[in-house]
C-alpha cells in the first residue's frame, strides 16, 4: 500500500509535568525505529499542516475550545484536568495533530495514499465534544472523520486498539448512524466507560492479562462481522500501543505481531471492499522501546499489504 507517515516537529513542543508518560520522547523512538528497521525508505513523509480553530469545532463545542485557549500560559505549565497539562507551545503541537488528520483525508481521497500513520501528540481519543480529558486536549481523529464526512465520504469505520476505551470517540459519534465504532480495551479500567453496543457500536471489553489469541477473536468474532455488513468506505484506527506486554501502564499481554497481525487484517479488509484507505493516528504507548517496535509493525504492516 502506498503509505505515508505524517508528523510535525511542533508536537515535540507539547510538554507536562516532568515523567508524565506522554512525553516527547513517544514521537523520537518511532522515527528512530523507522530508520532502523529500514521501513523508512518505503514510506513517504509528510509534515502535517497547520489546522484552524474552525476544524477543532468540527468535532467539539465552542466552550471547550475557548477553555483551551484561555487556559494555555504564557510561561509554565496550567492544568486541564486531572492527567492533562498545557505549556505555552502546546498550540502549536495541537494544531499539527489535527492537521495530520486532515492531510491524510485529502491524500486518500486524491487518490496519492493508500494508508497514512499519523505520528502526532498530544493524543485524542478520550476528549469527547465537551471536555478534554485523559492527556486528549482534542479528538484528532474524531474531527479527521468529520471532516471526511464534509469531502462526501458515507460511511467510515472507526477501529480502536488502544488499551483503554475510546470514550471520547464514542461519545461524539454515538448517535451518527453512518460511523462505525469498534473498540477493545482492559476492562474494568480507565475511563471506565459503561460497556454498550448497538448496530454502529462494538465494544470488545478484554479481561487482565488477554493476549494476542484474545485479540484475534476479538476481530475475527465481533468486528469483521460488523465491517463486512456494514461496508466501511474508509478506515479510520485509533491505534494505541499501551495493551503490549512491556507496557506497565495496563495489565494486557500483546506484542508486535499482534498488532501487525490486526493491521493486515484490516488492509486485506480494506482492499477486498474496495475502501478508499486507512488514515492511523498515534493514541497511547508509553513503554518506549515497545511503542517504537510496534508502532513500526504497524506501520510496516501497512507497506507490505498487497
Amino acid at each position: 500500500m502506498r503509505t505515508a507517515v505524517i508528523s510535525h516537529p511542533f508536537c515535540r513542543k507539547h510538554k507536562m509535568i516532568e515523567d508524565h508518560p506522554e512525553c516527547p520522547a513517544r514521537l523520537d523512538v518511532i522515527t528512530d525505529r523507522l530508520l532502523a528497521s529500514g521501513v523508512d525508505i518505503a514510506i513517504t513523509h509528510l509534515q502535517a499542516p497547520k489546522a484552524s480553530r474552525d476544524d477543532f469545532l468540527r468535532a467539539h463545542d465552542e466552550p471547550l475550545v475557548s477553555h483551551v485557549e484561555q487556559t494555555i500560559p504564557a510561561e509554565g505549565l496550567a492544568e486541564l484536568d486531572g492527567d492533562t497539562w498545557l505549556c505555552p507551545d502546546s498550540m502549536k503541537a495541537i494544531e499539527r495533530a489535527v492537521g495530520a488528520g486532515l492531510l491524510a483525508v485529502d491524500e486518500i481521497l486524491a487518490d496519492k495514499l493508500d494508508a497514512a500513520f499519523c505520528s502526532v501528540r498530544p493524543p485524542g481519543h478520550h476528549a469527547n465534544r465537551s471536555t478534554s480529558a485523559g492527556f486528549c486536549v482534542f479528538n484528532n481523529l474524531a474531527i479527521a472523520v468529520k471532516y471526511a464526512q464534509s469531502k462526501g465520504v458515507k460511511r467510515i469505520a472507526i477501529l480502536d486498539f488502544d488499551v483503554h476505551h475510546g470514550n471520547g470517540t464514542q461519545d461524539i459519534f454515538l448517535d451518527d448512524d453512518n460511523v462505525l465504532f469498534c473498540s477493545l480495551f482492559q476492562h474494568p479500567f480507565y475511563p471506565n466507560t459503561a460497556v454498550e453496543n448497538n448496530a454502529t457500536l462494538v465494544n470488545s471489553p478484554l479481561p487482565i492479562a488477554s493476549d494476542g489469541n484474545d485479540l484475534k477473536a476479538v476481530y475475527l468474532e465481533q468486528w469483521l462481522p460488523k465491517l463486512n455488513e456494514f461496508k466501511p468506505e474508509l478506515l479510520f484506527i485509533s491505534a494505541g500501543f499501551d495493551a503490549h506486554l512491556e507496557d506497565d501502564m495496563a495489565s494486557l499481554k500483546f506484542v508486535e505481531d499482534d498488532y501487525a497481525w490486526l493491521t493486515t487484517q484490516l488492509a486485506e479488509f480494506c482492499q477486498q471492499q474496495d475502501c478508499k484507505g486507512i488514515i492511523s493516528y498515534l493514541e497511547g504507548g508509553y513503554a518506549l522501546s515497545a511503542l517504537g517496535r510496534s508502532a513500526v509493525a504497524h506501520i510496516k504492516a501497512l507497506v507490505d499489504a498487497p
